[in-house]
């Protein structure tokens, strides 16, 4: 494998003042997906460039609510609770109805995993200052963001990607082994793949303000339904900025040159507030489409360059982190020689599967909600408010309500990489977090391969992990880890992105080496 040489990571034996010419993982775009990527292959040491058409991060909030899942991949990079000190726990959500913000129903938040995660709530956390405490994190490690960087496009070959680079209107071209597409909607890396993008665009025009309001701020969600009414509240930032999202009332749709001060009538009464100041506003129009596929060759799409759908659950922005933690890891080991190049193939059923679903089921309930029809009026009048008020009332709704918006529910059963079952524990699984006892997911911070058992460790299970140099973590059998759905004395292979990858409910030996030898894993870098 040749060298590269990457200064900013410290990776190279020679300083040099230009980018190199090779690098193992070119990155195009520098929003939250890229800049994860970024972060997971600097931790482990893979040298990458990662490319910004703009002159830095961020200015607007745009997406909100960071997900309990993606709290946990970043507890295993060790700053889970430093993002959310500086973000803001959704502490109770609000249903009301009609125009003068009547009160339904209303739930408390901010525990509604509790057992499931130890992050059991949403997060309210602006992108703009998501994107800069990434930035600082990847710093840190050594990475750097090239700002004023496109990439024009790209061909491929067997052996490389090469690639032109636009920086301030002078070309550069560069090579590399593999090109990661996080560059949104508009994707340079999609669009010189020629893949198809299919999908569409929902009628309906909707309206995003970030607003300061006429009360001392509080930490929840406020959503408002009615015949013509679809109207969301909640904090953006401690300062007390409030977000607002909502459908443009139909006979405004079509203005051109839209403001606040045209919705304002129809918004402060929904809300029973007054907004006194106007930090940000914009009209958009909700699209759903997934890419034809996440892989060509050497060539990979992650977030809105593979998939966007609606905002319905707030699902976007931490569908593109999940697809950047599942690539960094498989790209690591195969360039590292740690498993063969076949375990770059789970990457697209893996994610693509998911994307595919979450847009089909975002988009039924996305539709059946912002309808302008006579079932759309129903459905925000009276189905929305009589599910929601009998789902909060009873644990196993409220935990299953929890696992789908916190993306813990996502799991591989198909995958090439998923083998096993081992009590309600399944090969692709999330590993189940224990609420008691020793904190399961603290191992999952070494970013790598271990064996948990659940009870008691065999010999032949012991010695073999010693010999493969794979680490192998005790946890004592307990009501708590059968309320998990463990079973006692079973043995789990976590893949380093937290997901059981084989379940062994005898601890058979010779089914670990099997599944070894399948993707050559090494369990030490050698």
């Amino acid at each position: 494998m040749p060298t590269w040489a990457y200064p900013s990571l410290g990776l190279s034996v020679a300083q040099h003042q230009e980018p190199p010419m090779h690098t193992p993982i070119l990155i195009a775009g520098a929003g939250p997906t890229g800049l994860n990527l970024a972060l997971a292959l600097a931790r482990r040491n893979i040298p990458f460039r990662i490319l910004s058409e703009a002159a830095g991060p961020g200015e607007h909030s745009r997406a909100m609510v960071v997900q309990a899942r993606t709290l946990e991949f970043y507890d295993q990079l060790g700053f889970a609770h430093e993002m959310v000190r500086e973000g803001i726990v959704l502490e109770t959500l609000h249903i009301r109805g009609g125009d003068h913000a009547r009160e339904i129903t209303s739930t408390r938040f901010s525990d509604l995993g509790e057992d499931i995660s130890p992050y059991p709530f949403a997060l309210a956390y602006p992108q703009d200052d998501h994107e800069r405490f990434l930035l600082q994190k990847l710093t840190e490690a050594g990475g750097r963001v090239e700002w004023q960087s496109k990439l024009l496009d790209f061909t491929q070959s067997e052996s490389a990607i090469h690639a032109r680079i636009s920086h301030n209107g002078q070309i550069e071209e560069t090579e590399a082994d593999y090109i990661c597409g996080c560059d949104g909607a508009h994707s340079a890396v999609r669009q010189s793949l020629h893949l198809g993008f299919p999908g569409g665009t929902y009628d309906q025009l909707f309206y995003v303000a970030d607003v300061q309001i006429n009360r001392p701020p509080d930490r929840d969600l406020y959503i408002n339904l009615g015949g013509h009414i679809l109207t969301l509240m909640f904090p953006v930032r401690a300062s007390g900025m409030q977000r607002l999202i909502g459908l443009v009332p139909s006979d405004l749709s079509a203005r051109q040159g839209l403001t606040f001060e045209d919705i304002r009538p129809f918004v402060e009464p929904q809300l029973d507030v007054k907004c006194i100041d106007i930090n940000w506003f914009s009209t958009y129009r909700v699209h759903h489409r997934v890419a034809e596929t996440f892989r060509v060759g050497r060539a990979f799409l992650l977030g809105d360059a593979g998939h966007i759908h609606s905002p319905a659950g707030g699902q976007g922005m931490n569908t593109g982190i999940g697809d950047a933690v599942n690539l960094a890891w498989k790209l690591a080991h195969v360039i590292q020689g740690r498993a063969a190049p076949s375990l770059l193939d789970t990457y697209d059923p893996e994610r693509i599967a998911f994307a595919r679903a979450l847009v089909a089921t975002t988009d039924r309930a996305f539709t059946a909600i912002v309808n302008e029809g006579v079932s759309g009026e129903l459905t925000r009048r009276i189905l929305v408010p009589l599910v929601f008020s009998v789902a909060v009332r009873f644990a196993p709704s409220r935990h299953a309500m929890f696992r789908l918006l916190s993306q813990a529910r996502i799991h591989y059963p198909d995958s090439p990489l998923s083998r096993g079952k081992a009590g309600h524990v399944h090969g692709g699984d999330r590993l189940p977090w224990l609420a008691q006892g020793r904190d399961n997911f603290a191992p999952l911070r070494s970013l790598d391969w271990q064996m948990h058992v659940y009870g008691d460790i065999k010999e032949p299970l012991q010695s073999i992990c010693r010999a493969l140099h794979l680490p192998l973590h005790h946890f004592e059998w307990s009501d708590a880890a059968h309320h998990a759905g463990f079973a006692k004395d079973a043995a789990l292979l976590i893949r380093p992105d937290g997901h059981v990858a084989l379940a062994l409910p005898s601890q058979n030996p010779e089914d670990l080496t099997t599944y070894i030898h399948d993707f050559a894993l090494q369990f030490r870098n050698p």
